[in-house]
């Protein structure tokens, strides 16, 4: 076999320097290309100190919270707490004692137009024009919003089908129930088409089906990519799609996080429910002789078993009784609801 060095073209070898000692030439400087990098998003919503008195009363407390784009957070706090006061300021429409409050990077105190542009808000109760229809009462907001002329019908016409209000576009507000009359309110403060939505109580004095309907129109317009926060005493119902809890009481934010960092805060021990197929006497007492186990409760067919630290994982239960050979129909930690949550986290103090 040839040597495949005498294949290459004497054409594709360099010419030999004259200087054998000198560097051979270096390449033209090819030009440097950067990886184009997206300029940082600011935060949705950004709270610092955030504090509202009246006279006396601190309404809101030092209020710190953050929020990025997209997030929906659910606000979860007694009558009284400060939700709605801060939603009042980041709307605009409070001016706060102390602190400060900024949206999209822009202090809400100093861009007016600019927070009017970019937040829907939604107070608990609000007015209509009893004597408007559906249709023109929200043509009367889009045209406030400043929505061009030309444009106006067909946002309009979008926001009912957005909302399911379509058949009702020719029907007297009056004559709309309470839940028609929410989802009204809804629409009114998407005709601008808003990245930031405060929604204080939107699904307040709603009979069950009405709660549905609103829940999952939330749920659409997170899909939508909106920035949600929304405050509700349906507090199963914040935790079916929000990224996000915060609980306030007495004006002050007490936690802020996932529903699994707030059921980790609100849970002082693990609680794990083993089921065993046939008689549990054997199981229960093999586990309370394990130091990781505090304490072993029989209840039904069941046993409730309560770890001895928080942080230790469960598997050692299976692993203890499959070694014993004890047939085991279950093993599953305690489901912590987010009702149990906040009542262990606040005091039931209202203002």
């Amino acid at each position: 076999m040839s040597n495949p060095t005498e294949s290459i073209s004497a054409a594709a070898l360099p010419e030999a320097s004259p200087d054998a000692s000198a560097p051979a030439p270096l390449p033209p400087a090819l030009p440097h290309v950067l990886p184009q990098v997206a300029p940082a998003r600011p935060a949705a919503i950004v709270t610092t100190g955030l504090t509202k008195r009246y006279g006396a009363l601190t309404a809101l407390d030092a209020l710190n919270l953050q929020l990025e784009p997209g997030d929906v957070f659910g606000f979860i706090g007694p009558n009284g707490a400060g939700k709605s006061t801060t939603m009042k300021i980041l709307a605009g429409l409070l001016q706060p004692t102390g602190g400060s409050a900024q949206i999209l990077g822009k202090t809400v105190a100093d861009n007016g137009d600019f927070v009017r542009r970019n937040v829907g808000y939604m107070p608990d109760s609000f007015g209509v024009y009893e004597d408007l229809k559906v249709s023109e009462y929200l043509e009367f907001f889009a045209s406030a919003y400043h929505v061009p002329r030309n444009q106006r019908r067909k946002v309009v016409a979008d926001v009912l089908e957005l909302t399911d209000l379509k058949y009702k576009q020719d029907a007297f507000v009056d004559s709309l129930s309470r839940g028609m009359q929410q989802r009204l309110g809804l629409a009114r403060v998407l005709v601008h088409d808003p990245p930031i939505l405060l929604l204080d109580e939107p699904a307040s004095g709603l009979d069950p089906r009405a709660r549905i309907e609103i829940r999952e129109l939330l749920k659409e317009l997170q899909r939508l990519g909106k920035t949600i926060m929304v405050s509700s005493h349906i507090l199963s119902e914040l935790g079916e799609f929000c990224n996000k809890l915060g609980i306030i009481e007495r004006g002050k934010l007490l936690v802020v996080g996932t529903i699994e960092d707030l059921v980790a805060r609100a849970r002082a021990h693990s609680v794990i429910h083993v089921q065993i197929v046939g008689d549990s006497q054997a199981a229960a007492a093999l586990l309370a002789e394990d130091a990781r186990v505090a304490k072993v409760e029989r209840v039904n067919d069941q046993l409730l078993v309560t770890l001895a630290d928080p942080g230790q994982h469960h598997a050692f239960i299976l692993e203890k009784l499959v070694a014993h050979h004890i047939p085991i129909h279950s093993v599953a930690p305690e489901q912590i609801k987010l009702e149990d949550v906040f009542l262990r986290l606040t005091k039931g103090i209202v203002q």
